[in-house]
């Protein structure tokens, strides 16, 4: 005849599988990934690209959607530029550069935090405009374009 607690190691069993799926679910309640859409832009940025004095051009933000994302600086002298980008949130980002209207150059940041530099010479003095885009969106983007040092 069975015993009355045959069944204990069955429901040992059954609970132990039941704990381990609640204490799963809590730990992945305790370490939340924050979407780029609700990512705070100035603190991201102090610490991927911080700002730095000299820049004649410099940008952070979100990339929702494939939308360019377009900044210019007037009088922008002739010489030689760094442009420093990175992004986070998967995939890359592109920065597009042109001067006077006319493109110059295209550089890219992969989304992995890592940031590339990109050297750009400006021919004459002009208007600067850099657009931002991806076809990866969302994203976090930032970029500094500033005279290239010691030249």
């Amino acid at each position: 005849m069975p015993s009355s607690l045959s069944f204990l190691p069955r429901a040992r069993g059954r609970s132990a599988a039941a704990l381990a799926v609640v204490a799963a679910a809590a730990l992945a309640g305790c370490s939340p990934l924050v979407s780029v859409e609700n990512a705070d832009v100035p603190q991201w940025r102090a610490t991927a690209l911080p700002t730095a004095g000299g820049a004649v051009l410099d940008d952070a933000g979100k990339i929702l959607n494939r939308d360019r994302i377009i900044r210019e600086a007037a009088d922008v002298p002739a010489g030689t530029y760094t442009l420093t980008s990175t992004c986070d949130g998967g995939g890359k980002a592109f920065f597009a550069v042109s001067l006077n209207g006319a493109a110059l150059t295209e550089a890219g940041a992969a989304c992995n935090g890592s940031k590339e530099t990109a050297r750009i010479t400006l021919p004459e003095s002009g208007r600067l405009e850099i657009s931002a885009s991806s076809v990866d969106a969302p994203l976090l983007y930032a970029y500094r374009l500033a005279p290239e040092q010691g030249r």
